[in-house]
């Protein structure tokens, strides 16, 4: 079955085109999604990519376009693509207004319509756990040059607190995504040379808490993954502090990672 025809690539189409409907412009984050001190997944990524500048990056499901803007305004030559055309219309404004020009096309992760050894890193942010784990991987790999690597970052099943949020989130959750299992995550990362992940998010979920029983946001009137960025210098402290007693539990216990909300994973092709 073609990626056109295929049901769950046009149920998340119609659902993300539905999200971009409520939208604005002005409320979208740029450097905050990297640089915002909650942001630990994509600045992880960040800085193992490195200097950026005159490298050839895709954003793969791009969505609204923050991190494509982003890795433009490092000096990268930057490809994004989504299934979604109503997203590549508020990200191409987004790029107009920092003054970039990422080059944006609507395309499906099993069907990317790059040529082969294109780029030299792909950057997903929660969009592994929305497609087809086995085509996305071997166009992924087909586009990366050699020694390209990919990085993702994706949720986890395992924590009960945390799939709790999400039968409450149902109102801004696709009805095809889920989190991806250590297992599915190790047969995505099989058809490349390495493969590696490290997870985040242990005890400062607790922040999540504060969201819910202190301010009062309801998990389906409010995006947590998004507010925890826009928020994160109001949390900076308690966040920083929470970040370290993770990293320590982490090291030493690594059956805990079976807790964290998130995790990072490298390939390289």
């Amino acid at each position: 079955m073609s990626q056109e025809n295929d049901p769950v690539v046009q149920r998340e189409k119609e659902f993300h085109n539905q999200l971009a409907q409520a939208i604005d412009l002005s409320e979208l984050l740029v450097r905050e999604a990297f640089e915002s001190p909650t942001a630990i997944e994509n600045r992880f990524a960040l800085a193992a990519m490195g200097n950026l500048k005159g490298k050839k990056v895709l954003d793969l499901g791009c969505g609204a376009g923050e991190a494509a803007v982003y890795f433009a305004l490092q000096g990268a030559d930057v490809c994004a693509c989504d299934v979604a055309g109503d997203f590549l219309k508020i990200a191409e404004r987004l790029a107009e207004k920092f003054g970039v020009q990422p080059e944006f096309t609507e395309a499906s992760s099993g069907a990317l319509p790059y040529p082969a050894a294109t780029f030299d890193y792909v950057f997903g942010n929660g969009v592994l756990h929305h497609v087809e784990l086995s085509s996305t991987a071997g166009e992924v790999r087909r586009v990366l040059k050699p020694g390209g690597r990919g990085f993702f970052v994706e949720p986890l099943p395992y924590n009960p607190a945390i799939h709790v949020y999400r039968i409450m989130a149902t109102k801004v959750r696709s009805v095809d995504e889920r989190p991806l299992s250590f297992k599915q995550l190790k047969e995505f990362g099989s058809v490349f040379t390495s493969f590696r992940h490290r997870e985040f998010w242990l005890f400062s979920l607790f922040i999540f808490l504060h969201f819910f029983l202190v301010r009062r946001w309801h998990p389906s009137e409010v995006r947590y993954w998004k507010k925890v960025i826009e928020v994160g210098e109001e949390y900076r402290d308690i966040f920083s502090r929470l970040q370290r007693v993770d990293d320590f539990c982490l090291r030493h216990f690594s059956w805990l990672r079976y807790l964290c909300w998130n995790t990072v994973v490298e390939v390289v092709k």
